[in-house]
């Protein structure tokens, strides 16, 4: 049952939680654990209350020493009546795992057998461990202990106090709100190490030990460089004691910021050749989940409609520090490619809200606000703010907001106050064109005169304030682009700004708005600039540039402006002397994916064609074991029909030199010779036998779902929409691999199904397992009037679970512009 806000205001006003004690115990049988907890709250004397909780079976339960009957915890809910001023309720109950990655997961590991759990109390999961006051502005200190098996670890947000006769024993943690406490236990392999007076530690599986210790000195040296370069910013040091880092298997979430055990989806820690735009990434998260222990962790918002004061904090700085902090400098890169996009994509939806909406209702809906718009467009949003106000004072502001709201609970109010303050700058019209309304800007370049024209799109009307730059560039005799000058200017919320200073300069062969990508907006280039984007866009030596020209050019493809043909050749003609692995990547993924929804059957065995030959260039022309190479073999295995080649891969013959064809690439290359129908259920299970891995296990749902036969289909449906025994992973895995454009006629029956069965699977799936599955398993290829005409008829349903109703919406507005830009 989701908690409303007004639910949630009302419980505030009559409770003041102080602690929780939680002693855990998981030696028991595989489907439960028992929990002991006691709960310590103040409370308006003679008033009712609940508290969020999903028992199995209680053994006692009691208030302020009297028996509360099991009656009393019913629909999720325990109600409690006749408070005192001071209470203590105690409660003893059988608690159910879950495997669905919220609550206390439970894995077993088909490389060893071996049984791990962690914790995930996310948004409203907390009654699924514990009886809980499960909303943000009810902080109280976790004090826990685990039971567990001899051969265990186990780590959680409190330091370790004792590990004696199997019961682990923490000490309590500063205030926290529900969703922030965690643990991670098993036959765990650690590695510390400190730093600053700081004890550092990195947990993972027994199965991965051999990767962890691999990749250890990176992490550490990352978690150091970055909490250095936070001290310097924030004056409150890190405030929640050791920075533990665990690696989970099957987590729903890239990562969770839990204060003194961060915890991260174990595919970060590697075991076969990756690129260095993924070491980027991770170390990106890294960073990222540090400014949580300050935003969101130290200071929480009050309700879910501030999720932007944890997410576009957390994006704009994890991708600041890592600039500035590691080696990855080139991060703002990989935010203009990628980040961003997530952001612009997802603000032109049907379901697009203000990066701080005024109301969030319930639960269900925070749920649904974990998108692209609280964390990208939010973050570029922050960027445009510093810009606005300058770095001195934005830091300011935020060690005020610090200082006034440590260890509780803090508004949008409270931090643009903090801001003003610092800034001397009336913030209230930014914030209100920026935070408070929903939808994105275009930016049109015109010349002669020159000026920026934005518009805005139909029922959105509101123009926004930018401070962009304007690069003009040219082409020099030796045959380079050159930057002649960045022009940095004032865009004013009007349709139509001149730029002077622009106009007075001769013409260049390339003027770029928004260099520097300063800004949250879609661009558009002049058309001289539009033609000059084949020729230029090879030559030019900034990434950030780049990346920019690309962003555009495949925004203006989604939109159905330029065909996606001219991409195409775009992508032939300027991929294959790329340097930035991140764009490389980028590029291959986005031109594949609109190929398959913006092609016709008859065009896109050719435009496939085009995309593996450009990868194929690239593949030629890259260093032997390096990042672009990999990045290059990996589009080619993605677009290529030459099955000879890739089965040659496989075998050890005719790879290019440098390329290793582990564990990872194997499954890559076997998968698309399943989708291409070359390799067989026989196959299949073949290579997972010889990678009997956590891994292997996903990578051969996915590729048992890809087989094109009617049976296998068959069986991959029923396990996604019905099978309540797989893991998240294995569902969404198995999703994921279902839809193919090469097999669209064997999966047709399988569109009105989705429409007409997916309801039910939302009613034994929940949260963001659930919306994973919708989505992989929503029919985007085909692209026609019936599938959108199946939609409306779904979304007519006054009954739809929200979370379905926005995949359905979202989904079907994509499906819109394909079938726009197809005719």
């Amino acid at each position: 049952m989701p908690l409303t806000r007004s639910e949630a205001t009302a419980r505030a006003a009559i409770v003041d939680v102080h602690s929780y004690e939680v002693h855990l115990d998981v030696t028991a049988a595989e489907e439960t654990f028992g929990a002991r907890t006691v709960v310590r709250f103040g409370a308006r004397p003679g008033a009712s209350t609940f508290l969020e909780f999903e028992p199995v079976r209680i053994q006692s339960m009691t208030l302020n020493g009297a028996r509360v009957p099991a009656e009393a915890a019913t629909g999720g809910r325990l109600e409690l009546t006749g408070l005192a001023e001071e209470n203590e309720l105690v409660v003893a109950a059988t608690m159910r795992y879950s495997n669905d990655g919220e609550g206390l997961h439970r894995y077993t590991d088909p490389a060893d057998g071996n049984v791990y759990l962690y914790q995930h109390l996310f948004i409203n999961n907390g009654g699924r461990v514990l009886p809980c006051f499960d909303q943000p502005d009810m902080k109280a200190s976790f004090q826990v202990a685990v039971t567990a098996p001899a051969d265990w670890k186990v780590a959680a947000n409190g330091e370790l106090i004792s590990a004696a006769d199997g019961v682990w024993r923490f000490a309590p943690t500063k205030p926290i709100s529900t969703y922030l406490a965690s643990l991670f236990a098993g036959p765990l392999h650690v590695v510390t190490d400190e730093h600053d007076g700081i004890p550092l530690a990195l947990y993972v599986r027994a199965a991965l030990a051999a990767d962890l210790d691999r990749d250890a000195e990176e992490l550490f040296t990352i978690t150091k460089q970055c909490l250095d370069r936070y001290h310097e910013m924030f004056d409150i040091r890190y405030p929640f004691g050791h920075y533990q880092q665990a690696f989970a298997p099957e987590f729903n979430f890239g990562a969770m910021e839990y204060p003194g055990l961060v915890v991260f989806r174990d595919e970060m820690i590697y075991r076969s050749a990756v690129t260095e735009s993924q070491r980027e990434s991770r170390a990106n998260v890294i960073a990222h989940e540090m400014a949580h222990m300050w935003f969101g962790d130290l200071v929480t918002m009050a309700w879910w409609d501030d999720l932007w004061l944890n997410e576009s904090f957390a994006e704009y700085l994890g991708t600041r520090v890592a600039a500035e902090a590691t080696r990855f400098t080139g991060a703002w890169t990989t935010f203009a490619m990628q980040r961003k996009a997530w952001g612009l994509r997802a603000d032109q939806h049907p379901s697009t809200h203000p990066v701080a909406p005024i109301e969030v209702a319930d639960t269900d809906q925070a749920l649904l606000n974990f998108d692209g718009i609280s964390y990208a467009k939010g973050a570029a949003t922050l960027k445009q703010l510093v810009a606005f106000v300058g770095d001195e004072a934005f830091l300011a502001g935020l060690n005020d907001h610090f200082a006034a709201h440590a260890y509780g609970n803090a508004t949008l109010a409270d931090l643009l106050a903090a801001l003003t303050k610092s800034s001397g700058r009336d913030l209230a019209g930014w914030s209100d064109v920026w935070l408070r309304r929903a939808q994105v800007n275009t930016l049109r370049m015109s010349l002669s005169p020159a000026a920026v024209e934005q518009t805005a799109p139909e029922g959105y009307p509101t123009l926004r304030p930018h401070k962009i730059g304007i690069g003009l560039f040219d082409r020099a005799p030796d045959g380079s682009v050159n930057r002649r000058t960045t022009v940095l200017a004032e865009v004013d919320a009007e349709p139509r700004t001149l730029i002077p200073a622009v106009d007075g300069e001769p013409a260049a062969d390339l003027v770029l708005l928004n260099d520097g990508d300063l800004t949250y907006a879609k661009i558009r280039l002049d058309d001289a600039s539009t033609a000059a984007v084949s020729t230029v866009l090879p030559l030019l030596s900034d990434s950030l540039a780049r990346a920019v020209l690309w962003a555009a050019t495949l925004d203006a493809v989604v939109d159905g402006e330029r065909p996606v043909a001219e991409l195409v050749t775009l992508v032939l003609t300027a991929l294959p002397v790329e340097s930035e692995v991140v764009i490389v990547e980028d590029v291959l993924r986005a031109t594949r994916s609109l190929v398959d929804r913006y092609s016709t059957r008859e065009t896109r065995p050719a435009a496939l064609e085009l995309v593996a030959q450009a990868a194929d260039r690239l593949l030629a022309v890259s260093e032997p074991g390096g990042s672009r190479q990999l990045a290059a073999a990996r589009g080619l295995i993605g677009a290529t029909a030459q099955t000879g080649r890739l089965r040659g891969w496989l075998a050890g013959e005719g790879v290019p030199e440098g390329l290793a064809i582990d564990d990872d690439l194997r499954w890559l290359i076997l998968y698309r010779l399943v989708v291409l129908g070359a390799a067989d259920l026989d196959g299949i299970d073949a290579e997972y036998a010889r990678d009997r891995s956590a891994t292997g296990a996903q990578w051969a749902a996915r590729c048992r779902a890809a087989v094109p036969s009617a049976e296998a289909k068959a069986a991959a449906w029923q396990s996604i929409v019905a099978d309540t025994t797989l893991s998240n992973r294995l569902v969404e895995m198995t999703a994921s691999g279902f839809w193919h454009s090469e097999q669209l006629d064997l999966v047709a029956p399988y569109v009105s199904r989705y429409f007409a069965e997916m309801p039910a699977m939302m009613r034994v799936r929940s949260g963001m397992s659930a919306e994973k599955t919708a989505k992989y398993a929503y029919p985007e290829l085909s692209v026609d009037p019936e599938t959108r005409r199946y939609a409306a008829e779904l979304l007519a349903r006054e009954d739809l679970d929200p979370i379905l109703r926005r995949v359905v919406q979202d989904s079907d507005d994509d499906m819109r512009r394909a079938l726009q830009a197809r005719f």
